[in-house]
């Protein structure tokens, strides 16, 4: 059993409900213990059985034989999450208008590459391994950048939190 940082991608929004006490009961169904939630927006803290990526693939295919929708689940260490959080490039004057977008894969140089040629105002981002950091200058909700454009060019899906969750997930997983 290995603890386990493991982030949901697009749940309960757009209509794809995922109650926090459902995901769990699923996420104890497959091994794991120690099972806690944070907010409603698919963030799981638990011990794992096995790999992680066996886990989270085993997720996905749960939700997607209970409910009928996929969505991706992208889990890490704590350690890797601390180390993401330690890594990130830009000044933090709001951690709410800081994000790290963790990715399925790392993205090739030649899709860094086409993601550069978009504009993006003020907003920055920076990819960093396996991780997408971004900040927004005036905030997610008033984007200068268009960040879906910049993951589609990145070719790896991913699921952001913000700096404040980010740091939570951390302190629940210690």
């Amino acid at each position: 059993m290995s603890t386990r940082i493991v982030l949901l991608r697009a749940v309960n929004v757009g209509g794809t409900q995922l109650p926090m006490a459902e995901l769990r009961e699923i996420a104890g169904d497959l091994g794991a213990t120690d099972v806690q939630t944070y907010i409603a927006s698919g963030n799981l803290i638990a011990d794992v059985p096995g790999k992680g990526a066996d886990f989270d693939r085993a997720l996905e295919k749960a939700l997607e034989k209970r409910y009928g929708w996929f969505r991706d689940v992208i889990s890490r260490t704590p350690a890797q999450v601390r180390k993401a959080l330690d890594v990130h490039p830009f000044d933090v004057e709001q951690p709410k208008y800081s994000y790290v977008s963790f990715l399925t894969g790392k993205p090739t140089a030649a899709a860094i590459t086409k993601a550069e040629t978009y504009e993006t105002g003020e907003d920055q981002w920076k990819v960093i391994g396996t991780e997408l950091h971004i900040r927004y200058a005036n905030g997610a909700g008033r984007p200068q950048m268009k960040a879906d454009s910049i993951g589609r060019a990145l070719k790896v899906p991913g699921t952001a939190r913000n700096l404040n969750t980010v740091k939570k997930l951390i302190e629940l997983a210690d």
